[in-house]
């Protein structure tokens, strides 16, 4: 069988083999309980923007761009973030990736946990 699973490829980086199955299970212990909030959880990424307005004598034609504009970029689609809400968006972003990270772990260490048909 050939492994393509994006899951094998992190258990092996993560050296998962070499613990044993009470630290593979403390290990998934400890990242459970330290998963952020999940009702924070925001995909995408941001994306900033500075334009030219096009007016004569504006300050954008001297190249002092307009903006920061930001973005979140969803599957492709910018969704406009007002000013104010820009450090909150960031700061979801942040936690999105600690939760994803920790997850995929998770993930890794249930993997090899199976392959030692020791899942519980």
């Amino acid at each position: 069988m050939r492994e393509s699973c994006v899951m094998v490829k992190h258990k092996r980086d993560l050296d998962l083999g070499g613990l044993t199955t009470r630290a593979l299970r403390a290990r998934r212990a400890r990242l459970s309980r330290g998963l952020p909030d999940p009702g924070g959880f925001l995909a995408g990424s941001l994306v900033e923007q500075h334009r030219k307005c096009g007016k004569e004598g504006c300050r954008c034609a001297r190249g002092e761009l307009h903006g920061p504009y930001v973005y979140l970029s969803v599957a492709g689609r910018p969704v406009y973030v007002p000013a104010g809400l820009a450090e909150v968006v960031r700061d979801r972003l942040e936690v999105s990736a600690r939760l994803q990270a920790a997850l995929e772990e998770i993930s890794a260490i249930n993997l090899e946990l199976l392959s030692r048909k020791e899942l519980d």
